[in-house]
């Protein structure tokens, strides 16, 4: 059978049995709400229920074959993502962007050049570089390294990221939004060009997993249904 891993819990599991739903594909939890158990009705796909942050790791190891999780967790947790996986389907919720964002108080520096001449100027001024609080690490390296944005740090942050220039940890951030209005009540303001990366729930297919040909035929049962607006 076809391993689907499916998010565990709250909304985005929700919208992910919904979404399937509506392509003929029963989800549903079996037993208690304490157990991670499940199964699909009108398919050869046994469900697999994790986080969503488990979700690529089992991907691009080939634990499972099809799984729904954020973009941008597979691109910031898959290293050479698109050689592991690859995307069947965006999925239309779940829609975060991964930003990134200075002190509204900056009133010069409202586009990558400006933060590149900021952050020459900081380190210059203090003799350290212009901290940027993030988790994702990966994906914002990527970033500055394209936008030729030099004289940085990266500080971990698992949590609370926009407080953390407030909090005087940071001197920016990079960290996911839907609305903007935590940035703003924290007086951060996103650069105009400081779109990272555009998240939403999206269903990928695992190039690691075993295809049996039982498991390719199913797969291409499934396609024109999974891949329907």
């Amino acid at each position: 059978m076809i391993r689907l891993g499916v998010p565990s819990k709250g909304r985005l599991m929700d919208k992910t049995f919904d979404w399937f739903g509506q392509r003929g594909l029963t989800l549903e939890r079996t037993g208690s709400e304490r157990e991670y158990a499940g199964r699909v009705d009108g398919a050869e796909v046994a469900l697999v229920l994790l986080s969503a942050g488990e979700i690529p790791r089992e991907l691009a190891a080939g634990r499972l074959h099809l799984g729904v999780t954020g973009s941008d967790l597979v691109r910031e947790g898959v290293v050479g993502w698109a050689e592991r996986v690859e995307t069947v389907a965006s999925m239309g919720f779940g829609q975060a962007d991964l930003v990134l964002a200075v002190p509204a108080c900056w009133t010069d520096c409202d586009t990558l050049d400006d933060l590149d001449a900021v952050a020459a100027a900081f380190r210059a001024a203090h003799g350290h570089r212009l901290r940027i609080a993030t988790k994702y690490h990966r994906l914002v390296r990527e970033f500055l390294r394209e936008a030729q944005v030099a004289d940085y740090a990266l500080v971990d942050s698992q949590g609370a990221t926009e407080g953390t220039v407030l909090n005087g940890t940071a001197e920016a951030i990079a960290d996911i939004t839907s609305t903007g209005e935590t940035l703003r009540a924290n007086h951060l303001k996103v650069l105009r060009d400081g779109l990272i990366h555009a998240s939403q729930a999206t269903l990928f297919r695992s190039r690691a997993a075993p295809w049996t040909e039982e498991r390719r035929a199913e797969m291409e049962r499934l396609a024109p249904r999974l891949a329907a607006n």
